[in-house]
């Protein structure tokens, strides 16, 4: 194994599915959010384990990324489009049966001149200032467009990961003015919006991130693990330096493991001697930067020549290596790249 080994859990993805499905009431329905290619671990697989565990919904962030789950799931599922009927769309959206998020007049526009009858939502803009239809906007075709009976009414919260942020009760409030008396289903919360309790979970939630085991779902179960293969292992004496730039030289004579692995690979110069890798549960420090393909890194400690270390486990989760990055989650788990060997494991339990 020349490059890093990068094993999906898909047991703990639909276990994290169940467990925020269990946090709203019986009543409301509990979607899951797949885009960027299932947070970058392979839309199909993830979409086939999350229909298994019960999602009936789905969403993505633009057409195209709709037909890998149309492929993978049939005809059956529901797929929403969170960016909505974009030009070009037409003929995807009707193929597929995609639902797309509605987010402007000239959207609404487009689509029901271009496919009278074929299902929509509309995505309102509640105090994010991203996506939506705007107050003003929404009340001058509401009613207009609730007679054409949308499949749902979203929106989305800014703050949902910081629970005692002010913006949430305000957006709250604005959504509840935007749609109160509509008579179609309604859905605020993402993973954060569940977290928040149930005044933000109303008709359907749309969990993402959480689902991937990252935060703020703090009791997440893990679901990715990389292992890096170690390539060289070389001595290095007192004031010898390792890598690009000289950024770290030795105070003492160190053992350094040169791993399989970088940027390219999704892994940050931010981790730049200060990243940790880990052999079984040892800490092995990151000496040096970060390049392309390789990290080097410290085995001084270890007894025995490693044949991999580990970047991703059960010591060292998405969020600490966002934390080390300066970054978060979400950026960690969608960067993780193509070189990796993917394995997909079930049955774990």
């Amino acid at each position: 194994m020349s490059t890093g080994r990068l094993t999906i859990d898909l047991d703990a993805i639909a276990a994290n599915w169940r467990a925020l499905d269990a946090m709203s009431a019986a009543g409301v329905q509990t979607a899951a959010v797949v885009k960027a290619d299932g947070y970058g671990l392979g839309v199909g697989k993830v979409a086939r384990a999350l229909a298994a565990a019960g999602a009936r919904r789905f969403f993505v962030a633009v057409a195209e990324e709709g037909w890998a789950v149309r492929e993978a799931l049939g005809p059956g599922p529901e797929i929403g489009v969170f960016s909505g009927h974009m030009p070009g769309d037409t003929d995807m959206i009707h193929d597929l049966g995609l639902v797309p998020m509605l987010n402007s007049i000239e959207q609404m526009t487009r689509h029901f001149e271009a496919l009278p009858g074929h299902p929509f939502g509309v995505q309102l803009d509640s105090g994010m200032n991203r996506l939506g239809m705007e107050p003003g906007e929404w009340a001058a075709v509401r009613e207009m467009v609730l007679g054409l009976g949308p499949r749902l009414l979203m929106s989305h919260l800014a703050c949902a990961d910081d629970p005692d942020h002010e913006m949430n009760p305000r957006q709250l409030a604005q959504f509840i003015e935007m749609t109160e008396g509509c008579d179609v289903p309604r859905s605020f919360a993402a993973t954060g919006g569940i977290l928040l309790g149930p005044d933000y979970h109303f008709d359907l939630t749309r969990p993402g991130v959480g689902l991937y085991g990252g935060l703020p779902y703090e009791d997440a179960r893990p679901v990715v693990e990389l292992d890096l293969p170690v390539i060289q292992l070389r001595e290095i004496a007192a004031g010898e330096s390792i890598g690009y730039g000289n950024t770290f030289v030795a105070e003492r004579p160190t053992r350094v493991a040169t791993v399989s692995g970088g940027y390219a690979d999704g892994l940050s110069r931010h981790l730049s001697n200060h990243g940790v890798l880990f052999h079984e549960d040892t800490p092995c420090p990151i000496l040096g930067r970060v390049s392309m393909d390789l990290i080097g890194v410290e085995v001084s400690h270890l007894g025995e020549e490693p044949k991999f270390l580990t970047m991703l486990g059960r010591h060292q989760g998405v969020d600490d290596i966002a934390e080390a990055a300066g970054t978060i989650g979400y950026e960690v788990l969608t960067q993780l790249g193509p070189r990796y060997v993917r394995r997909y494991a079930r049955g774990r339990e």
